[in-house]
C-alpha cells in the first residue's frame, strides 16, 4: 500500500476531490438503488452496492493508470481515436431498436463477449476536447485562416456531434459548448467562432424540421426535447414534469439537515433517483447542507483544473486541462440545476457520483489526463530543485 500511494503523482487535492466524491457517492446510490431492487423484481439491493464499487474500482484504476503516461502522449492518441469514436457512433447509431426505452437504446453498444453496455458519445466527448486541445496548441502563434481550420479543426468536431445528435441532444449541446468555449480560450478569432455558432444553430434546425418532416426516421426524439423545453418554458403541469415534480418534493423534505440516509420517500416514486436524480435524493437525506458540500467538492475541483493549467509546462499541457476538466464541473452543474428546475431535464448523470459504469470511466479517464499534466509539473519542479540544491534532494530521496 505505501508502494501505491509512493507512485501517485500528480495534484494531491484532485486526487482527494475524486475520492471524497467517490466515498460520499455509496450512501445515496446504495439507497435510490432500493427502488430498482424493487421493480426489477429481486429486491437485493447489496448487488447494486457491489456494481458501483466494481465501476469505481476500475474507475480509479484508469485514474491511476492514466496518470502516469506522459501527456504529451494524448496528441497522438486523439489523432489515432478520432476514427474509432467515429465507428463506435456510426455503429451506435445504425444499430436496430431492440425495445422503446426511457433511456433510448441507440446511446448504447453492447460490447461482444464481455456482455456489458457502453455508451460511445462520452469517451467521444473526452477524445474530442484533447483533439481540440492539440489543434489549438498546433496553431499558437500563427496566423489562422477559416478555410484551413474546416477540414482540421471543425470536420471531426461535426461528425462526432452529427452522430451523436440523434439520441442525445443534451450532450451534443454540452459537447458543442464545451468546443466553443476552448476554441475561445485558445485564441481562436472571435469572427470565426461566430461563423460556427450560427452554422450550428442552422444545421440544428434544418435537422429538427427534417425530422419533423420524416417522424418515422427518428420516433420520439425531437418531441421529447421540444416537449421538455416547451414545458419547462410554460410551466405547464404535464406527465413529462413528472421527475422534476418527485425532485423538488424530495428537495423540500430535505430541509436543512435532511431527512437522514436511507431514509428517502421520493425515492420510491422517483425515475432514475441513482442516476439522473441522485442530487435530489441527496438533498432529502443529508439536508441543504449535503447539497451545498457536493456543490463546494465541484467549485473546488473547478478551482484546482484552473491551478493545475495555469501551471502547466506547454500550451498543449493548458488547454487540455481546461479541454477535459471544464466539462466535468459543467455537467456536475447542470445536473443540480435540473433537480432544481433551473434547466430543462437532460438526462446528464452527476460525475463520480451517480451510478453507471461509462459516465465514472470517462470521467476517471478525464481525471487520470489532468493528474499526468499535473505529474509532469511536479517532475520539473523537481528538477529544478535538484539542479539548485543536489545534495540536499538527494539525502532526502536516500
Amino acid at each position: 500500500m505505501q508502494t501505491l500511494f509512493s507512485n501517485i503523482k500528480g495534484d494531491r487535492l484532485i486526487w482527494a476531490i475524486a475520492a471524497l466524491l467517490a466515498i460520499f457517492s455509496f450512501l445515496p446510490v446504495y439507497s435510490a438503488a432500493s427502488n430498482l431492487a424493487y421493480v426489477s423484481g429481486d429486491g437485493d439491493t447489496f448487488n447494486y452496492f457491489v456494481k458501483h464499487f466494481l465501476h469505481l474500482f476500475l474507475g480509479f484504476a484508469i485514474i491511476y493508470g492514466v496518470h502516469k503516461i506522459p501527456y504529451r502522449y494524448f496528441r497522438g492518441l486523439s489523432m489515432i481515436m478520432i476514427p474509432v469514436v467515429l465507428v463506435l457512433l456510426a455503429v451506435t447509431m445504425l444499430q436496430p431498436d431492440v425495445a422503446e426505452s426511457a433511456t433510448n437504446a441507440k446511446r448504447w453498444i453492447r460490447v461482444p463477449l464481455v456482455g456489458f453496455t457502453f455508451q460511445p458519445s462520452t469517451l467521444a466527448a473526452v477524445v474530442l476536447m484533447v483533439y481540440v486541445a492539440r489543434y489549438l496548441s498546433k496553431i499558437q502563434d500563427k496566423k489562422i485562416t477559416f478555410k484551413e481550420s474546416i477540414l482540421s479543426l471543425w470536420m471531426p468536431v461535426f461528425l462526432v456531434l452529427v452522430l451523436i445528435l440523434p439520441a442525445n441532444f443534451s450532450t451534443t449541446a454540452i459537447i458543442f459548448t464545451m468546443v466553443i468555449v476552448l476554441t475561445f480560450l485558445g485564441g481562436y478569432p472571435l469572427r470565426y467562432l461566430a461563423i460556427i455558432v450560427g452554422s450550428g444553430l442552422v444545421v440544428l434546425t434544418l435537422f429538427i424540421l427534417t425530422a419533423k418532416a420524416f417522424p418515422e426516421a427518428m420516433p420520439n426524439r425531437v418531441d421529447t426535447w421540444m416537449s421538455r423545453i416547451e414545458n419547462f418554458s410554460n410551466g405547464e403541469d404535464t406527465e413529462a414534469d413528472y421527475q422534476i415534480e418527485k425532485a423538488k418534493i424530495a428537495i423540500a423534505s430535505g430541509g436543512i439537515q435532511g431527512v437522514g440516509p436511507g431514509k428517502s420517500i421520493q425515492k420510491n416514486f422517483l425515475p432514475q433517483s441513482s442516476s439522473d436524480f441522485i442530487f435530489a435524493i441527496i438533498v432529502e437525506e443529508y439536508g441543504l447542507a449535503g447539497g451545498l458540500f457536493l456543490l463546494v467538492l465541484y467549485l473546488w475541483l473547478l478551482f484546482r483544473i484552473v491551478i493545475v493549467s495555469q501551471k502547466a509546462d506547454t500550451v498543449f499541457g493548458k488547454l487540455l486541462v481546461v479541454g477535459v476538466g471544464l466539462p466535468i464541473v459543467f455537467q456536475a452543474l447542470i445536473n443540480m440545476a435540473v433537480a432544481v428546475e433551473l434547466f430543462p431535464v437532460t438526462g446528464q448523470t452527476l460525475p463520480l457520483i451517480s451510478s453507471g459504469g461509462t459516465s465514472i470511466w470517462m470521467t476517471c479517464l478525464a481525471i487520470g489526463i489532468i493528474l499526468s499534466v499535473s505529474a509532469k509539473r511536479e517532475e520539473i519542479k523537481m528538477q529544478e530543485d535538484y539542479e539548485d540544491n543536489p545534495l540536499e534532494i538527494l539525502s532526502e530521496t536516500i
